[in-house]
């Protein structure tokens, strides 16, 4: 029946990969796809997945309600317009805009664009026209889309306005491009955190890749402190109804535009929190290869769970009369079937479908048609998963270390990484990088006073001696012990006047809440001991 089987039934020989996207392409055609097809994975969960699936550029989803800067936000990361942009309080993108790299600026209409092998968009045509004509690739040369695609949604409807259809399934298609993208940026404005319905469908449509999402409060430079506090514990209060995780939402708080801030009181929070959301998008490409190896892992595990539902129905089904009944009958006890399946086969209730939605396509399924249990199949992704996956996972990691600077490039990421305007830049144990005099010479005189009172001996003082003192920071042990090794700048076991004010500069810094850095910068380094190194 498969063209795969009546070849022997040798096992892959995984040293045959040239790459992981290779490796898991073949490993999905050759062991995975006949089960989906077997048991209609497709009719019920995802579309097959394509060779553009395994080879695409890491893609990045945007997802909120209207005017919580969606757009803008892309705009802010290019530093530059993209074809079919448009910006304004009212609802403006009221298309889905997948913003792809291209030797000149043009646009894609959606029936051309699902069409095209290379790009990852072909079964998208399962939504129909409605879709297809809100549906456009925007492609540009920029360095930051040379390592990422970035995906621009309708914004979410709220109020009366949610009522209007839009003439396709607006969840299924986000869910649709939520199991194939890498990460999922939920956006919310300081000024509206009303979740509307539209909106909780979605996010409960994205339940399955809570790992892949990450929320943004934006538009937070236009408030207060104290009301921005407010603002956050109600975004975290909504998120907690309809998130049901037990773990808290990371939320990124900044205002993500090129303009100045208009409250600047939490100047430094946004700096810190920008820079973690940055560093979270530029190590997506380094982490692609990973997260394709960990989506076919899920969608095994999913598939194997459906190829023990359908042929349990198909196993239930009476040979001649009263078909319809017992399907009806089927449908209704679609619980306990789960039940017993998760008992017999130790399979963990998380790996099941959802219970309502199979209940729902079951009822237009022929259950004659189903396939009973075919141990080779499901021996094929037992094999994949045990075997072919770890020797995967080895690839990986060989890749990812030839690779190591892989990171997206250019937009606003090259503007806060380096120089003055980095984050931190000139702070903690940076200050006074800039600086000719020695920064620790300021405080000196007063860290004098303190290093007599120790009796030093020949210019030095103890280890014991200078614990005393260091101990009053009250700083734990670990951290006092590794200014210890900063500041002994010589490695004689004892600190001299320079060295023991090094210290106390470096105990400075930690109580300020500052990270120590893990080498003893030149600008920290005693102008004594300079020549020495």
């Amino acid at each position: 029946m498969f063209s795969w089987a009546s070849k022997n039934g040798r096992k892959k020989d995984p040293e045959l990969f040239q790459t992981v996207s290779d490796g898991l392409r073949r490993l999905y055609r050759t062991k995975l796809f006949p089960l989906e097809e077997a048991y209609r994975y497709h009719d019920f969960h995802s579309p097959a997945l394509e060779d553009a699936d395994f080879d695409n550029k890491p893609m990045v989803l945007l997802v909120g309600q209207y005017s919580t800067g969606k757009t803008t936000f892309i705009r802010h990361l290019m530093e530059q317009d993209f074809p079919g942009m448009r910006i304004g309080p009212e609802p403006t993108t009221d298309s889905f805009i997948a913003v792809m790299h291209g030797e000149q600026d043009g646009l894609i209409p959606g029936n051309a664009l699902v069409v095209d092998p290379k790009k990852p968009f072909r079964k998208l045509n399962a939504f129909g026209n409605a879709f297809l004509n809100r549906f456009i690739c925007a492609q540009m040369p920029n360095p930051v889309l040379e390592s990422i695609s970035i995906i621009d949604t309708p914004g979410i409807l709220s109020g009366e306005k949610q009522r209007i259809s839009r003439g396709y399934d607006f969840a299924a298609v986000l869910e649709w491009f939520a199991e194939r993208v890498d990460r999922i940026v939920l956006l919310f404005d300081a000024h509206k955190l009303d979740i509307s319905d539209e909106f909780s469908e979605v996010i409960r449509a994205l339940k399955n890749h809570e790992d892949k999402m990450r929320v943004v409060l934006n538009k937070a430079d236009q408030i207060g402190t104290q009301q921005l506090m407010r603002v956050y514990g109600a975004l975290m209060w909504s998120l907690g109804k309809i998130v049901n995780t037990p773990e808290v939402v990371r939320v990124y708080i900044g205002s993500f535009w090129a303009q100045p801030l208009l409250v600047p009181d939490n100047r430094k929070l946004f700096e810190a929190e920008e820079q973690d959301l940055f560093r979270d998008i530029q190590s997506l490409p380094r982490n692609a290869a990973l997260r394709k190896l960990n989506d076919l892992i899920k969608r095994a595990r999913l598939a194997k769970v459906q190829a023990y539902i359908i042929s349990s129905l198909k196993r239930e089904m009476p040979n001649m009369f009263g078909k319809e009944n017992k399907k009806k009958e089927l449908i209704a006890n679609l619980g306990e079937i789960y039940l017993r399946i998760e008992k017999e086969h130790q399979i963990s209730p998380g790996d099941f479908p959802k219970l309502s939605k199979m209940q729902e396509i079951l009822a237009g399924q022929d259950f004659t048609k189903f396939q009973s249990i075919k141990p080779k199949l499901l021996e094929a992704v037992e094999d994949m998963l045990a075997n072919d996956i770890a020797k995967l996972m080895t690839l990986v990691r060989q890749e990812e270390a030839s690779m190591p600077s892989q990171s997206v490039q250019g937009g606003a990421f090259e503007g806060s990484m380096n120089g003055p305007f980095g984050h931190g830049y000139g702070e903690g144990a940076g200050e006074g990088i800039d600086e000719l005099e020695w920064i620790v010479a300021r405080d000196k005189p007063t860290y004098d006073e303190i290093f007599y009172t120790l009796s030093p001996v020949n210019g030095k003082v103890s280890g014991a001696m200078a614990k005393k003192e260091m101990v009053k920071s009250k700083l734990p042990n670990t951290v006092l012990g590794k200014i210890w090794k900063l500041a002994d700048v010589d490695g004689d076991g004892f600190l001299d006047d320079d060295e023991f004010a090094l210290a106390n500069h470096l105990i400075k810094v930690k109580l300020e809440g500052h990270e120590l850095p893990a080498d003893l910068p030149e600008h920290l380094v005693p102008p004594t001991k300079r020549q020495q190194e």
